[in-house]
């Protein structure tokens, strides 16, 4: 597939490419075993190593909004690729998103791992996306911890308990924990959402790219909206149905693509 910023990539060649910001130095890359499996066609973009998923989307949101150049590769979870010696390199955790930042702080490679971490950094190298008042950037970083501890783990076990393995399960107590629970932090979001635009008010953030795709994932791909009420969080799906009408959005929600032969 041709990679996201190569259309700009050229016409900013072609009209300076002297000024260019896409226009990099080429970089190795190759002390990196990620890059075994993953070869780099771009090795002076950022290399994003992900799937369409509420945690993959992030990062591939995050960088269509910023407009930095990236490539993009697909880690297969249905053929174990985040198992495998080369991505253990890079995300000893073995979880989607990371990231491979060749032009990162001092001009030199940078691995990254972490949803919250890349989106921060890449925050903090676009100037985009995280206020740069001190009060307003630990407020943003607040939400998106919130994401971070409360609605991705929770809405991920309703998620189990709700459509794979836990659904077979004749105890159900287990899966109204969790429904119980993402109606509280649904309900804590749908607060903060009264009056305000975004998490952050009138100002799109880290905090949204975090918070949302996981909200999408709940209703939609979890078929949770029913199970948790989602019709009495109404600031909830107001700001949901503004985010994804993002066209950055709709085309992070799709990177990376399926392979195809």
């Amino acid at each position: 597939m041709m990679a996201p910023g190569v259309a700009p990539r050229l016409i900013c060649i072609m009209i300076d490419v002297l000024n260019c910001p896409w226009t990099l130095p080429m970089t190795d890359l190759s002390a990196f075993p990620i890059t075994q499996k993953w070869p780099a066609q771009y090795p002076e973009w950022i290399q994003l190593y992900s799937l369409p998923t509420p945690n993959g989307v992030k990062v591939s949101i995050m960088l269509e909004e910023i407009g930095l150049p990236y490539e993009p590769h697909r880690v297969g979870f249905d053929t174990n690729d985040q198992m495998s010696p080369e991505f253990l390199s890079l995300s000893p955790n073995n979880k989607i998103p990371a990231i491979l930042d060749p032009h990162g702080p001092g001009d030199q490679p940078l691995p990254l791992f972490e949803s919250g971490a890349i989106l921060i950094y890449l925050a903090d190298k676009s100037g985009q996306l995280l206020p740069q008042d001190a009060a307003a950037r630990y407020e943003t970083i607040q939400w998106l911890m919130f994401q971070m501890g409360g609605i991705g783990p929770m809405f991920g076990q309703l998620g189990f308990f709700n459509k794979f393995a836990g659904k077979d399960y004749e105890d159900k107590r287990p899966r109204d924990r969790y429904v119980e629970e993402s109606k509280r932090l649904l309900g804590v979001l749908d607060k903060r959402l009264q009056g305000r635009e975004w998490v952050m008010g009138d100002r799109y953030t880290i905090a949204d790219i975090a918070i949302f795709p996981w909200v999408r994932n709940l209703i939609g791909f979890y078929e949770a909206g029913d199970l948790v009420g989602i019709q009495n969080f109404p600031n909830v799906t107001r700001v949901l149905e503004r985010f994804l009408a993002r066209p950055a959005v709709q085309r992070g929600l799709e990177i990376p693509k399926p392979v195809t032969n």
